[in-house]
C-alpha cells in the first residue's frame, strides 16, 4: 500500500501548480459554451449529444460520445460555476487515483519491491500526461483510464478465482461494467477487454502462440475459452451499441484536421500512417518537444520512399516485432537441477527459477545492491508469491501500449487529429511497464554491483527528469496566451516556410497559422489590438486563404471602426468558406450602417439560407443565422415595413438554437406590433423579453412606453426608473424617461433628464439629438442649441441634424449661422419642404433687418 500512496502523492504534487490555471484551448467549447452543462438544459441531453454539445446524429457531429465525462463537467458547473479551480482539482485527483491503481496493477506483475515503485513513479511523473491532466478536456482520458484499470484488475481477480469461487463471475461482471464506463468516458476505454484477453492467455495461462490453436481444438481449458468468448461478446455489443447510437455513421473531418487522410496519394497516406506511431513512441520516450496542437502539417506528410523518416518507421516496427517475438517465442528446454528449474543451464531472466506450476524458490543470485534481487525483494525463504516471467510482462506491456492506441492509428477509420498527446495517457501505462521491466531484466542480468547501481540510478534519474519536465510544461497550461506562445516556440514554422513559395508552404506552416490565430484571439481579448492584428496577419502569411483567420481579422478591424478593411476581409473569408454565416452577418451589419440597405438585405437573406449540414459547430452557425434574420427584421423595421419585419422575426424564432439569447428578438417583435397598433401582442412580446432576461434594459424602456400609451402612467414610470437603476451610466435610459416626463408636462425634470442623457452619451447621435429636441420643447433654447450643434458635428452629412440646428439658431437670433445650416441641409436634401419653408421665412426676417442673404 505504501507504493500506491507514494506514487499517488507524487502525481498529486506535480500537478498542484495547475490549480491556478485558466480554461485553455478546447476547454472553451467543451465547458464554457457547452449548453449541456447548464442547469436549464435537461441532463438527459448529455446522453444524446456528443462531447461538444452537438446532437450525435447531426452530420457535423464529432461523434465523440463521452457522456460520463460531460456529466462530471456538469456536476463541476453545478457546484462551482465557471471557476476553473474546481475543474482542475478534479483532474488532479483523478490522475492521483489512476496512478495509485496503476501502481497496484504493477505490484501484481512485479511484486512488492522497488521496481514497482519505479513503475508507479514513472507513470505519475511522465510529461506526456500534462495535456490530459492540465487541460480540463483531458479528463475524458484520465477518467477512462481509471475505469480501464478497474476493469483490468477485476478481470485479474476473475482469473485468479475462476474454478475455485462462486464470486468469480461477480468479478467478471465488474469487468464488463467498468469497461462500459471506461468507454463512456472515452471511446478507447473499450480496448481494456482486448488487453484482458491478452492477460488471460499470455500471462495468466502463459500460453505461447503455437499453443493457442491446439488448446482450442482439443477443447482444453474450457473456462479460458468461455471467458474469452464472453469478453468478445461484450466488446462487440458495446461497439455495436455505440455505432447505432451515433447514427451508424463515422465522423467526418476537414483536411486540416488530418491531412494524410485527405491526401490523394496512397503512398503518402500509407507511409505517413505507418510513421505516426513512431512519432508517438518518441514522444513517450523523449517528451522534450510537446505541443497542444499537432494538427494540419505539424508533422509533414511522407510522400516518397526516400524520406529519411522512413528509417525511423523501419526501426520502430523491427524493434516492436523483436519484442513481440521475445515475449511470444516457445519456451526453451527446461530441466531440473538441484531441485530448481533452470533454462539452458541458466536462471530465467526474471530472476526466479520456476514457472506457474511450481512455487518460486530462493534465487541463486548472490546478494548485491542492498541485498535485494530483481524486484527489490530480499532473499528469504518466505517469499512465495508467484510472479509472471519477464516475457509475460513484455507481452502484456506491449498490449497495453498498442491496443488502446489502435483507434488513433487511422486503421479502421480516419481520426480528427495527427497527434494528440492526451490519447497517449492509457498507452503510457504499457510504456512505463515496458521500461521498468526492461531495466529490471538488465539489472538481473549484469553481475557487477557498479553496473547494477548504474541501471537503478539511471532509471531513477529518468523519473526525476520526467518530473521536472512535467512541472515546467504545466506552466504552459496556465492560460491560453502562454499555451499558444509555447506552440509557436516548439514549432518554428517560419524557418521551414521561407524555403518554399508562399502558397505551397508546408513543414509546420499550417500548424503555425492556427497557433498565431489562437494567440491573436487571446491578445484581442486583452485589448492588445495592434499585437492581435500582427498575430492574425502572421497566421495569414503562412496561409492566406484560411477563413477563420480572415474573419477574425475582419472582426478586429470592424470593432476598431476600420469598416472598409473589415468588409474586404469578410468577403475574402466568404470566398474561402461560403458557409461561414458569421462573416455574412457582420458584412450585412456594416452595409446596413453605411446606408446600403439593398446590399445588406441580400447579404442577410443569403446567410439565412445556408444549411448546417456537415458543419463542425452547428449551434454557432444557427446563432449566426438567427442574428442575420434579427438584423434583417430591424432593417425592414427602420424602412417602415413592419409586417415584413414580423415575418422575419417569426422565422428567426423558429430557427433559434437553444443557446441563443432571445430577449432582443422578442423586444423587437413587440416594437413591430406596437407600430402596427396591435398593443396586446406587443405587450405579450415585451413580457416575453423580460421573462427571458429580467434585467434587459431595452424591454424595460419599450414596455414603459406602452404602459404610458395605455394610460398606466405610474407603472410606466416604475419601468423607466428601473431601467436607470439597472444602468445609471446609460444616457438612453434618461432620454426615454425625459420624454415620458415631457409628455406629463413635468418640464424641469424632463430638461434635467435630457442634459444627463446627453452628458453620459455625448458620442451617441440619437441620444444627443433627442436630448436637444426635449430641451427645445421645454423652451430651453440655449441648451437645445448646444446639443443640436453637437449632433450636427456627430453627423455632419445628416440633413435633419443641420435643419434642426438651423431652426434653433433661427429662434435664438443667430440668423446668418441659421442660413448656412439651412443651405447645407438643402444641398444634401434639395426637396425638403420644411427646410425650404424655414429658409424663406429666415430670408424675410433678414431682409427686414437689412442683412445680406445668399439669395441677394
Amino acid at each position: 500500500m505504501i507504493a500506491e500512496l507514494v506514487s499517488s502523492a507524487l502525481g498529486l504534487a506535480l500537478y498542484l501548480n495547475t490549480l491556478s490555471a485558466d480554461f485553455c484551448y478546447d476547454d472553451s467549447r467543451a465547458i464554457k459554451t457547452n449548453q449541456d452543462l447548464l442547469p436549464e438544459t435537461p441532463w438527459t441531453h448529455i446522453f444524446y449529444n456528443d462531447f461538444w454539445g452537438t446532437l450525435l446524429t447531426h452530420s457535423g457531429s464529432h461523434k465523440s460520445y463521452r457522456p460520463l465525462c460531460t456529466l462530471s463537467f456538469r456536476l463541476n458547473h453545478a457546484i462551482g460555476g465557471l471557476n476553473p479551480w474546481s475543474y482542475h482539482l478534479v483532474n488532479v485527483l483523478l490522475h492521483a487515483a489512476v496512478t495509485g491503481l496503476f501502481t497496484n496493477f504493477s505490484k501484481i506483475l512485479l511484486g512488492d519491491g522497488y521496481w514497482t515503485f519505479m513503475a508507479g513513479l514513472m507513470f505519475a511523473s511522465h510529461p506526456i500526461h500534462t495535456e490530459a491532466v492540465a487541460g480540463i478536456v483531458g479528463r475524458a482520458d484520465v477518467g477512462a483510464s481509471f475505469f480501464f484499470l478497474l476493469s483490468l484488475l477485476c478481470y485479474m481477480k476473475h482469473c485468479s478465482t475462476r474454478g475455485s469461487s462462486a464470486r468469480t463471475w461477480g468479478w467478471f461482471l465488474g469487468t464488463g461494467m467498468c469497461a462500459g464506463c471506461s468507454m463512456l468516458w472515452k471511446e478507447q476505454g473499450v480496448t481494456v477487454l482486448a488487453v484482458s484477453a491478452v492477460y488471460d492467455v499470455f500471462v495468466f495461462h502463459r500460453l505461447k502462440m503455437k499453443q493457442i490453436l491446439p488448446t482450442i481444438y482439443k477443447r482444453k481449458n474450457l473456462s479460458l475459452f468461455l471467458s474469452i468468448s464472453l469478453l468478445t461478446f461484450w466488446g462487440t455489443s458495446l461497439l455495436g451499441a455505440r455505432l447505432y447510437w451515433m447514427g451508424n455513421k463515422p465522423p467526418s473531418f476537414s483536411n486540416s484536421d488530418n491531412p494524410a487522410a485527405d491526401s490523394d496519394s496512397l503512398l503518402a497516406r500509407t507511409l505517413t500512417f505507418f510513421y505516426l506511431p513512431t512519432k508517438n513512441l518518441w514522444l513517450l520516450l523523449c517528451p522534450d518537444t510537446l505541443s497542444f496542437d499537432w494538427s494540419m502539417d505539424a508533422v509533414p506528410l511522407l510522400k516518397t520512399i526516400s524520406d529519411w523518416r522512413n528509417l525511423h518507421t523501419v526501426a520502430f516496427y523491427t524493434g516492436l516485432l523483436l519484442l513481440a517475438y521475445f515475449g511470444l517465442k516457445s519456451p526453451s528446454i527446461e530441466r531440473e537441477c538441484n531441485g530448481k528449474f533452470v533454462t539452458n543451464g541458466k536462471q530465467n531472466a526474471n530472476g526466479h527459477s520456476c514457472h506457474s506450476e511450481v512455487e518460486y524458490g530462493n534465487s541463486e543470485i548472490k546478494p548485491s545492491f542492498a541485498s535485494k534481487v530483481e524486484n527489490g525483494i530480499r532473499n528469504n525463504a518466505s517469499q512465495r508469491t508467484q510472479l509472471p516471467s519477464t516475457e509475460n510482462i513484455v507481452v502484456l506491456s506491449l498490449s497495453l501500449l498498442i491496443i488502446p492506441f489502435v483507434p488513433a492509428t487511422n486503421l479502421f477509420f480516419y481520426v480528427g487529429f495527427v497527434i494528440a498527446e492526451r490519447v497517449l495517457y492509457i498507452p503510457s501505462m504499457g510504456f512505463c511497464l515496458l521500461i521498468t521491466v526492461g531495466a529490471r531484466a538488465l539489472y538481473v542480468k549484469v553481475q557487477k554491483r557498479f553496473l547494477k547501481s548504474l541501471i537503478f540510478y539511471a532509471t531513477a534519474a529518468l523519473i526525476v527528469f520526467y518530473g521536472l519536465k512535467t512541472a515546467i510544461r504545466n506552466g504552459d497550461w496556465q492560460n491560453e496566451e502562454m499555451l499558444y506562445r509555447s506552440g509557436i516556440k516548439v514549432n518554428p514554422a517560419k524557418d521551414f516556410c521561407e524555403i518554399d513559395t508562399f502558397m505551397s508552404a508546408s513543414h509546420g506552416c499550417r500548424f503555425q497559422e492556427t497557433t498565431w490565430g489562437n494567440l491573436g484571439n487571446v491578445l484581442k481579448s486583452q485589448s492588445k489590438i495592434s499585437e492581435a492584428e500582427s498575430a492574425y496577419r502572421n497566421a495569414l502569411y503562412y496561409r492566406s486563404n484560411m477563413a477563420d483567420m480572415l474573419y477574425n481579422l475582419g472582426l478586429l478591424l470592424q470593432e476598431n471602426s476600420r469598416f472598409a478593411e473589415a468588409l474586404h476581409y469578410y468577403k475574402l473569408a466568404i470566398g474561402s468558406r461560403p458557409t461561414l454565416a458569421s462573416a455574412y452577418l457582420n458584412t450585412g451589419i456594416i452595409l446596413m450602417n453605411q446606408g446600403k440597405s439593398e446590399e445588406a438585405r441580400r447579404t442577410f437573406l443569403k446567410c439565412s439560407e445556408i444549411p448546417d449540414e456537415n458543419l463542425k459547430d452547428p449551434h454557432a452557425h444557427k446563432s449566426s443565422v438567427t442574428s442575420c434574420l434579427y438584423n434583417l427584421g430591424k432593417l425592414y423595421h427602420e424602412q417602415g415595413h413592419y409586417e415584413d419585419a414580423l415575418s422575419v422575426y417569426k422565422e428567426a424564432i423558429q430557427k433559434m438554437p437553444r443557446q441563443f439569447a432571445p430577449q432582443s428578438l422578442y423586444n423587437m417583435m413587440g416594437e413591430a406590433y406596437m407600430r402596427l397598433s396591435m398593443l396586446p401582442e406587443a405587450e405579450h412580446w415585451y413580457m416575453e423579453s423580460l421573462r427571458s432576461k429580467t434585467d434587459h434594459i431595452p424591454a424595460h424602456l419599450t414596455y414603459g412606453k406602452l404602459l404610458a400609451l395605455t394610460g398606466r402612467k405610474s407603472e410606466a414610470e416604475k419601468f423607466f426608473l428601473k431601467a436607470i437603476e439597472l444602468d445609471p451610466t446609460k444616457g438612453n435610459c434618461y432620454m426615454h424617461y425625459g420624454q415620458f416626463l415631457l409628455e406629463e408636462a413635468r418640464l424641469i425634470e424632463a430638461a434635467e433628464m435630457a442634459k444627463k442623457a446627453a452628458e453620459l452619451d455625448s458620442t451617441e447621435f440619437d441620444v444627443v439629438f433627442n436630448a436637444a429636441h426635449m430641451l427645445r420643447q421645454a423652451s430651453l433654447n440655449e441648451a437645445a442649441e448646444k446639443y443640436y450643434d453637437l449632433a450636427a458635428r456627430l453627423r455632419p452629412n445628416y440633413p435633419a441634424a443641420l435643419m434642426n440646428l438651423g431652426a434653433i439658431l433661427h429662434l435664438n437670433g443667430r440668423l446668418q449661422k441659421a442660413e448656412a445650416n439651412y443651405l447645407r441641409a438643402l444641398q444634401l436634401k434639395p426637396d425638403d419642404i420644411i427646410t425650404q419653408s424655414n429658409l424663406r421665412k429666415l430670408w424675410n426676417i433678414m431682409e427686414k433687418q437689412g442683412l445680406k442673404t445668399s439669395k441677394t
